[in-house]
């Protein structure tokens, strides 16, 4: 079994305040589970109102699928038009 670790920085030019950055955040993180059935949340730049750090968790018996999986989910938000991804980092983990 493998543990799939995404994080992703976004920068959020259409927020003028800490509730615009919230209503977007909320938002990605919901289509996110529904769509990919991956835990979310919200885990850097909590104060700041135009940047802020998603990470993303998954589980599968393949590395290769996990693989796809988060790459699919950073081409999801990058194509949401909300948000511009300024950084992106993968990690999977084989846990026994």
């Amino acid at each position: 079994m493998f543990i799939g670790v995404l994080q992703i920085e976004l920068f959020i030019g259409e927020a003028q305040s800490l509730k615009d950055k919230r209503r977007v955040v909320r938002s990605i993180i919901e289509r996110v589970r529904n769509r990919f059935n991956a835990a979310a949340a919200e885990t850097g730049r909590l104060d700041s109102w135009n940047c802020c750090g998603l990470g993303f968790v998954f589980i599968s018996n393949e590395a290769g699928h996990l693989d796809s999986m988060m790459n699919s989910v950073a081409n999801f938000i990058e194509s949401q038009g909300s948000c511009e991804v300024t950084g992106i980092s993968t990690e999977i983990i084989p846990y026994t």
